[in-house]
């Protein structure tokens, strides 16, 4: 759980400073294109379970 807060806080600094700095976000700027990258990571985690 503790890898997740500070993967939380990290993500909030870097998306905060990507803002201030005038740059594109490097992650899909979309809640589709959010969630494509949890589907694939959930079928990464499905398939080496059922391996």
């Amino acid at each position: 759980m503790k890898q997740v807060i500070l993967a939380t806080i990290s993500g909030l600094i870097v998306g905060g400073l990507f803002s201030w700095l005038n740059l594109p976000v490097p992650a899909p700027p979309t809640l589709a294109g959010v969630m494509g990258v949890v589907g694939i990571y959930l079928g990464f985690i499905i398939m080496n379970y059922w391996n």
